[in-house]
């Protein structure tokens, strides 16, 4: 049931941890340190709430923590370099100094990444694909992990009805461009994860046509990370307000690891953890962590 490019994925360390993408789906926490934040609307805003949560979600079954300092929408407003570095550098030391998760934040600007991977960030997770000159060349040079994810537009600009003669087709060929500029500035293939960019420019209309082709995407044969947590897509479906969307959102990441999303975003840990487990159980990826119901006992 796993796709053959799935399958096919060889381990890779990232940090301190090796990864066996073929068999398992790692769950990155989402701690972001702003104050308008679409989820938790601030609540990981200051630095010591950012570093606990962070510490609950390993505890819950972390094993990335991605941090952001900048919503993506166009109705926030905008952040500086230096109060984004402000923001970030000191959650990713915090989260660092109690522990060997892996670390992503989640930026396009080369002055912060370098910022972080001097701090103890093990990746960026580049919503704008690399497209801002000078971000690949730190990420290149500080032989780190890269997230490139597909979208059209920038952070905090809007783009109005966006259109694709096929959305999957088109998200396939950007992300296949985008990781051959990566690979032309010096990023390792082994250090290339991509992201269809779910919502990111995209109507619930497109992401749903994403999410049910996903396949396509994986067939580029990179570590995919999918990034659906709470989003509108889901609300849209199933007609849901923000803080009502988690089962929604459980049923859209057990189909994106069966069609074979290695790195699933996640505001809400221990849920998706269970959930990415069963669906790794029922995939033959893993075994049960026990058998117990109708196993006969051996005979007397």
């Amino acid at each position: 049931m796993t796709p053959p490019e799935v399958a096919a994925l060889r381990p890779r360390t990232i940090g301190c941890r090796t990864f066996d993408f073929a068999r398992r789906t790692a769950v990155m926490a989402v701690v972001n340190r702003t104050p308008d934040s679409f989820f938790d609307k601030g609540a990981t805003f200051a630095l010591e709430a950012a570093v606990a949560q962070a510490q609950r979600a390993v505890a819950d079954g972390a094993d990335w923590v991605d941090v952001g300092g900048i919503p993506f929408s166009p109705d926030t407003p905008d952040v500086s370099v230096a109060e984004e570095i402000d923001r970030v550098l000191p959650l990713v030391q915090g989260i660092r100094a109690i522990s060997d998760v892996v670390i992503s934040v989640d930026t396009y600007r080369p002055e912060v990444a370098q910022a972080v991977l001097d701090g103890g960030a093990d990746v960026i997770n580049d919503v704008m694909g690399l497209r801002v000159p000078g971000l690949g060349e730190v990420v290149a040079e500080a032989r780190a992990t890269v997230v490139v994810a597909h979208s059209l537009g920038e952070p905090h600009r809007h783009h109005r009805r966006p259109q694709y003669d096929d959305v999957v087709t088109d998200v396939v060929g950007y992300l296949r461009d985008r990781v051959a500029h990566a690979r032309s500035l010096g990023i390792a293939e082994d250090r290339i994860v991509i992201d269809p960019g779910h919502d990111l420019n995209k109507n619930t209309m497109h992401t749903l046509e994403i999410t049910r082709r996903l396949g396509e995407v994986a067939a580029i044969g990179l570590p995919m990370l999918v990034a659906l947590s709470n989003k509108d897509f889901v609300g849209e479906s199933i007609d849901r307000p923000q803080g009502e969307r988690l089962h929604g959102t459980l049923a859209a990441t057990a189909l994106c690891v069966a069609a074979g999303a290695r790195i699933v975003r996640a505001h809400q840990v221990r849920e998706t953890v269970d959930a990415v487990r069963m669906t790794e159980a029922v995939l033959g990826l893993r075994e049960p962590a026990y058998l117990k119901h109708n196993i006969d006992a051996d005979p007397l």
